[in-house]
């Protein structure tokens, strides 16, 4: 029955001049995304309104579930569409629309007309109040309500008249890639993927970092942050994943520095390394899955410690959220059963018996001093060995 839907968004519209922009944004971000769906469609803006059209047959479920995932999208409404051939054919088609949408009529409904095309013979009071009367004498077991309808039948006449009345949620947000770009230090934990997926609901193209070591981590841990990335990926598009091989930083680490200070002390030259890779591929900031005091390593402190070694500004959209709600976001998005599968990340791995949870920094920098013979040269080697996984 539905050949077309009317796409809606709510920030764009108070972007004044700019919102031409956001709305070729969106456009774009649309058309990325139905290119996986079976069917061919037209996406297009008219009279700051856009619309996808199939061009045959298309999967409904299937487009919908993908346009889901479009941030910037607040609503997706299932139209159909009629040329305007007179008054009497819209009527028409409105009963038959009752009759395919709502087969049990025993509702309230409310008719709202917008009449974008001004040289349409009837004002949208006047559609109002004649499409009212013509449901009622077809259906005499509807009534109206003007406050709280069952049922809010929208008509827009447009070049072309567009019926709807179901909206359905999307993700909200702003276009990915209207924001800049920004690195995510992804894990295999609950909490990342989390801080990736919020920090591109506001328009942010993510590439991410992921920190291996192996023989300590495992290839299952490896694929567990690629999938991870995966499941984001539906909603930033293609995600680009530097794996970075940790291993000798972390047994360097460990050989020369307190072992209460291995977790803030690893965290810093994660932060390094993240922002080094950030600056070459035109990141603005790193992302982090960090809340306060949800461990050793979170706490305000500790946070001072890890941001003194970043130029760039570093997102930390968890911060204020306690752990049932980071989950009852991951689990939203998808990512909640992967991340809790028990296959060990290397921060897990080297973290101390008794950390420190309010670290010195010029303590902290003091003891790092014992790292100087080796250090550079294996953050380089690093660098040198990072693979890159193009996760889409």
């Amino acid at each position: 029955m539905f050949t077309a839907f009317l796409i809606k968004y709510a920030e764009i519209g108070i972007k004044g001049r700019n919102r031409y922009l956001f709305e070729d944004a969106l456009v774009h971000q649309i058309k990325f995304s139905l290119k996986k769906c079976e069917g061919d469609f037209l996406i297009h803006k008219s009279q700051g309104r856009i619309y996808v059209e199939a061009q045959g047959d298309f999967d409904f479920e299937e487009t919908v579930e993908h346009l889901q995932h479009v941030f910037g999208i607040s609503g997706i409404c299932p139209v159909v569409y009629v040329e305007d051939e007179g008054f009497e054919k819209l009527c028409d088609r409105v009963i038959r629309y009752l009759e395919e949408v709502y087969p049990q009529r025993n509702k309230t409904f409310k008719v709202h007309a917008r009449r974008a095309r001004k040289d349409y013979p009837k004002e949208s009071m006047e559609i109002n109040a004649d499409l009212g009367e013509v449901i009622l004498k077809a259906y005499p077991e509807m009534r109206v309500d003007v406050h709280e309808p069952d049922i809010l039948l929208n008509v827009e006449i447009r070049e072309k008249i567009y019926i709807y009345s179901e909206t359905i949620p999307g993700p909200g947000g702003m276009p990915v890639g209207t924001g800049g770009k920004a690195m995510l230090l992804l894990s295999g934990g609950i909490d990342s993927p989390v801080a990736g997926y919020m920090i591109a609901k506001r328009g942010v193209k993510i590439d991410a970092v992921y920190f291996h070591a192996p023989p300590y981590t495992s290839d299952r841990a490896r694929q567990k942050v690629v999938d991870l990335a995966r499941i984001v990926s539906r909603y930033t598009g293609p995600i680009y994943l530097h794996v970075i091989n940790f291993t000798d930083i972390q047994l360097y680490i460990y050989e020369k520095c307190p072992h209460e200070e291995l977790t803030i002390i690893m965290r810093r030259y994660m932060m390094r390394i993240a922002e080094h890779i950030a600056k070459e591929t035109g990141c603005l900031g790193l992302i982090t899955g960090e809340s306060i005091g949800q461990v050793a390593s979170q706490t305000m402190n500790s946070l001072i410690a890890t941001n003194e070694v970043c130029e760039l500004p570093v997102y930390r959209p968890l911060i204020g959220f306690d752990k049932q709600e980071i989950v009852e976001v991951s689990e939203k998005i998808g990512t909640f059963e992967t991340s809790i599968q028990p296959f060990e990340d290397c921060c897990t791995i080297f973290v101390a018996k008794h950390p420190v949870t309010k670290p010195n920094v010029n303590i902290i920098r003091r003891h790092e001093h014992n790292l100087d013979e080796k250090i550079d040269e294996l953050v380089k080697t690093a660098l040198e060995t990072d693979e890159l996984v193009i996760v889409d």
